[in-house]
């Protein structure tokens, strides 16, 4: 014989009591149509004999025009360098893998021999122009004689070796310039070739940041050049 085991009604048959929303006040805005609406109930209100200054009223809307309209353009403000940001994201994206140009003097191999160009930054004629290159421990591995130039940016490419063509490990090396301008010699500012890796959207004011090969970030408007 089987057996009925009476497990009752289901809960969801039961009446269920109704639940009324608790403001949590967080809607405390004044919108145009409250002002409005206080407006009408001061008319309504006012003392007869004194009636509201029609100047002041119109002041009073004015006001309140003026610092809706500054709010709504706030926001649209904040809409457009949300998107503008978004917009420079999707471009930046399109440098990965590519080389951009930082002034500067750290130039980096991620391979042994890959070597490391850039340009030197020259303003006036500059005789006997030697670009030297050095080690993480301060030694110079190469020195290339670039002779008499003349105003204006001078390309080097050096290919990663040392003084005795062997090819050099990967690191970091510095790049640094001089000449003679007006028979004196000057230290002549550089600019060195980086390979992007990846890029970031900062979460503060710093806007797209570029993440280079050697684990270093900068800014994309700190970039002169892309290419080369």
């Amino acid at each position: 014989m089987d057996i009925l085991t009476n497990k009752g009604l289901s809960t969801d048959y039961y009446w269920q009591p109704e639940t009324v929303p608790v403001a949590d006040d967080s809607n405390k805005r004044l919108t145009q149509e409250d002002f409005f609406a206080l407006l009408t109930e001061q008319l309504a209100n006012q003392d007869p004999t004194k009636p509201v200054d029609n100047d002041q009223m119109v002041a009073q809307m004015t006001s309140f025009t003026m610092a809706e309209g500054i709010e709504n353009l706030n926001t649209k403000f904040e809409d457009f360098a949300t998107s503008m940001t978004s917009n420079q994201a999707l471009q930046a994206s399109s440098l990965i893998g590519q080389k951009v140009l930082l002034q500067g003097d750290i130039g980096y191999m991620s391979n042994a021999g890959q070597g490391v160009s850039g340009v030197i930054i020259n303003s006036e004629t500059v005789q006997e122009m030697e670009i030297t290159i050095e080690n993480s421990v301060g030694s110079v591995v190469k020195v290339i004689k670039a002779g008499t130039q003349a105003p204006g940016n001078v390309q080097f490419n050096w290919d990663g070796t040392d003084t005795s063509g062997n090819q050099l490990p990967p690191g970091n090396y510095v790049v640094r310039a001089q000449g003679k301008i007006g028979g004196e010699s000057q230290v002549l500012p550089t600019a060195i070739n980086r390979h992007v890796d990846s890029v970031s959207i900062s979460g503060s004011k710093q806007g797209i940041i570029l993440n280079l090969d050697g684990d270093v970030s900068v800014k994309l408007d700190d970039v002169i050049q892309i290419g080369g």
